[in-house]
């Protein structure tokens, strides 16, 4: 459930747009997630639409595993910020482990599903970082827009 919500959750008319909310941390937080960022890139398209329509669903695709990950990696709650950029969109998700994420062997035969996502959010983003913090980490995505 969203405990926060900055700019309510819609993206400003400036040409530096932005919106940000934090989560509980709960398994449905997925969705709240995904479907800010939807709300978000709605908003956006309105002033700025995307180069190609698939920019918007890979967005919503990457929003939505990191959102995943922190869920199941993290304990606690979660914050997602979405900023406009030049010529993209720059997601952070910030979480409450100081563990950096890192690839898994992915092993399809084998049911259990996972290992996928990290490779996954590399292929899709234009840059992908992770800074540890004190108390949790960010993990700063960039896509093309």
């Amino acid at each position: 459930m969203a405990t926060e919500s900055h700019g309510g959750g819609k993206a400003s008319s400036e040409d530096n747009q932005d919106w940000e909310v934090r989560f509980d941390g709960g398994f449905g937080d997925v969705t709240g997630a995904r479907l800010g960022a939807e709300e978000f890139l709605t908003q956006l398209a309105r002033s700025s639409p995307p180069a190609t329509p698939e920019y918007r669903d890979d967005i919503l695709l990457v929003v939505s595993e990191l959102a995943a990950n922190a869920i199941q990696y993290a304990p606690g709650p979660f914050g997602v910020t979405m900023r406009k950029g030049y010529d993209g969109v720059h997601v952070t998700v910030s979480d409450t482990s100081t563990t950096a994420p890192a690839p898994r062997p992915f092993h399809p035969g084998k049911g259990g599903g996972g290992g996928i996502g990290w490779y996954l959010i590399h292929t899709l983003c234009d840059q992908v970082s992770v800074v540890v913090r004190e108390d949790g980490k960010d993990v700063h995505v960039f896509l093309p827009w």
